[in-house]
C-alpha cells in the first residue's frame, strides 16, 4: 500500500497532504483564522486535484488553485440559495449538548438518525434529550446512542483522543491510501477511456458510478462531473437524501434510486459496474460489502476499475463500521476543544469555520481517482483509494502550526452564479479549480432527485 509509483514527482507524494507541492495561488493565504491551518488544508487538497490533472493530461500548470474560489467552494452549502431561501443547516436536535461531565455532539438531520437518538435516550423530543444527557457521562451517552445505530460523539480533548484506542487506526497510513490492482486489466469494457482534448472537460466520456451521500463523496463526484465525467448517483429509496445537500452537490450529475436489497435492482447495478470506469462509495465501513461492492470484490472481477472509498472513521480499529459525520469527527478528535470558547457556564466546544474535513476529503478523493486513471493509462491496471474523515482530521493537526497573531485577510464576496433548476432558481458558487487561469464552471444544474434512468448517459439518450 501507499502512493502509486511512477506517476511523476508531484503524485508520488499525493498520499501525504503536507507534502503536496504548495504551488502559488492568487489571493490571501489566511482568511478564516483560528487555531488550526484550515486554509492550508483547503488549498492543499484542491492543489492535489490540480497536480493530478496536470500529470494526467501531461501539462505543466494548466490546472491551478486560487484562494477565492477555494474558500467559496468549502462553504458551498452556506452560499447556496434555492428560490432565495437559505438551506436549513443543522436540525434542532443536532449540535453540542451538555452531559453530566462535559459535552457530546449529536447528529439528527436525517429522520432515521433522529428516531434512533430518541429511542436510545427514551426521549420524546429535544427537551427530553437534554434531560437524559445531563444524567449520563459523555462516554455513556455516546455508547448508548451508537449501540442503537444512532450517530454521536463525545467531545474529547486532543489529549484524550491521542490516548484513545481508536486514534492509532485513524491516524495510520497516508492521507490517501492508494493501492494499484494486482493484475493487468486487459481489454475489459469500460477501460478504453483516454483524457479528452478539451482542457475544461478532460474527463469527457468517463463513467462514474456514485454511491455516496451527504457532503464528502458527493463533493468528489460533483467535481469529476464538472470535469466532464458521466456521473450517475444512486440512492436507496427508503433513505432519501436531504434536499438541500442534494441540490448543493448535484451539479453535473444524474440521480437515480435503487434498492440494493432487491435482486432486480442489484442486477442493474452490477451491469453498471461492469461498464463503469470508476466506482465511488461513501457509506460506513462495510455497509456495501454484503452486496458484492467491497473494493476487493469489485477489483477481483474488474482489475481495470478505479474504486474510491470514503468512510468517517477508517477501515480499522474499534470504531470500524461506526457511522459518522464531519461534525462528529471534529468533536472526537480534539478539534471542537481547540475551537472552544468561554460562555456563561464556563466553556463550550466550537467548530471549524466550515465543514473542512468533508470538503478536503472530497477533493482528496477526486485527486485519487484522477491519479489512478493515470496509473491505468500507463499500465492497464486500475486500483483502489481509501480515505476517511478521521484521517483528514489527523492531517489537519499534522500541518505546520499557524504563526503570528495578525488578523486574517477576509476575502471579497464570491462571484455568485444563477441558474434555473427543477427546484427553482439557484444561486451558487462554482468549483475551486482554475483552468488556464479561468475558473472551472458547472455545466448543468441538479436534476430532480431520483429522476434519471439507471443507465449511462449515452445509453439513456438512445431512442
Amino acid at each position: 500500500m501507499g502512493t502509486i509509483p511512477d506517476l511523476g514527482a508531484g503524485l508520488r507524494k499525493l498520499g501525504a497532504l503536507s507534502e503536496v507541492p504548495p504551488a502559488p495561488w492568487d489571493g490571501p493565504r489566511r482568511w478564516w483564522g483560528g487555531a488550526l491551518d484550515v486554509e492550508g488544508l483547503a488549498l492543499r487538497s484542491v492543489q492535489a486535484v490540480a497536480t493530478a490533472l496536470n500529470a494526467l493530461t501531461g501539462s505543466a500548470d494548466r490546472y491551478s488553485v486560487a484562494a477565492g474560489p477555494t474558500a467559496a467552494s468549502f462553504d458551498s452549502l452556506g452560499y447556496l440559495r434555492i428560490d432565495g431561501q437559505k438551506p436549513m443547516g443543522f436540525a434542532p436536535m443536532s449540535g453540542f449538548r451538555r452531559t453530566a461531565d462535559g459535552w457530546i455532539r449529536l447528529h439528527a438531520n436525517y429522520p432515521h438518525h433522529a428516531a434512533r437518538l430518541l429511542e436510545a435516550l427514551s426521549a420524546r423530543g429535544p427537551q427530553d434529550v437534554d434531560r437524559a444527557l445531563l444524567s449520563m457521562t459523555s462516554l455513556e451517552a455516546e455508547a448508548a446512542i451508537v449501540a442503537n445505530k444512532g450517530v454521536a460523539a463525545a467531545v474529547r480533548s486532543r489529549t484524550e483522543w491521542l490516548a484513545s484506542p481508536m486514534r492509532p487506526a485513524a491516524a495510520s497510513g497516508d492521507w490517501i491510501d492508494v493501492e494499484p490492482s494486482a493484475e493487468h486489466a486487459g481489454a475489459s469494457p469500460g477501460t478504453a477511456w483516454f483524457p479528452a482534448g478539451n482542457p475544461r472537460l478532460p474527463l469527457d466520456g468517463l463513467r462514474v458510478l456514485d454511491l455516496t451521500r451527504v457532503i464528502a463523496g458527493p463533493t468528489a463526484t460533483r467535481l469529476l462531473g464538472a470535469l466532464g465525467a458521466d456521473v450517475l448517483r444512486i440512492d436507496p429509496p427508503q433513505l432519501p437524501e436531504l434536499t438541500d445537500a442534494f441540490v448543493d452537490s448535484g451539479f453535473d450529475k444524474r440521480s437515480a434510486e435503487a434498492d440494493l436489497g432487491r435482486t432486480t435492482d442489484l442486477g442493474v447495478i452490477n451491469g453498471l459496474v461492469a461498464s463503469a470506469d470508476v466506482v465511488v462509495t461513501g457509506y460506513h465501513d462495510g455497509g456495501l460489502d454484503r452486496f458484492g461492492l467491497a473494493p476487493g470484490a469489485l477489483l477481483a472481477s474488474r482489475p481495470g476499475l478505479v474504486v474510491a472509498t470514503l468512510t468517517a472513521w477508517g477501515r480499522g480499529g474499534p470504531w470500524q463500521g461506526r457511522r459518522g459525520f464531519d461534525s462528529l469527527v471534529q468533536a472526537a478528535t480534539g478539534i471542537a476543544e481547540r475551537y472552544g470558547q468561554p460562555d456563561d457556564a464556563g466553556w463550550k466546544p466550537g467548530a471549524l469555520p466550515v465543514q473542512a474535513l468533508d470538503h478536503a476529503t472530497g477533493y482528496g478523493l477526486a485527486a485519487a481517482v484522477i491519479a489512478l486513471l493515470g496509473e491505468r493509462l500507463r499500465t492497464g491496471r486500475g486500483g483502489s483509494a481509501t480515505m476517511s474523515l478521521a484521517r483528514t482530521a489527523e492531517q489537519l493537526f499534522e500541518l505546520p502550526p499557524v504563526h503570528g497573531d495578525g488578523a486574517p485577510s477576509p476575502l471579497p464576496e464570491p462571484e455568485f452564479l444563477v441558474t434555473d433548476s427543477p427546484y427553482g432558481t439557484l444561486r451558487f458558487v462554482g468549483p475551486p479549480l482554475l483552468v488556464e487561469g479561468t475558473q472551472l464552471m458547472y455545466r448543468e444544474p441538479p436534476v430532480q432527485y431520483g429522476s434519471s434512468a439507471l443507465a449511462w448517459r449515452r445509453q439513456a439518450d438512445l431512442p
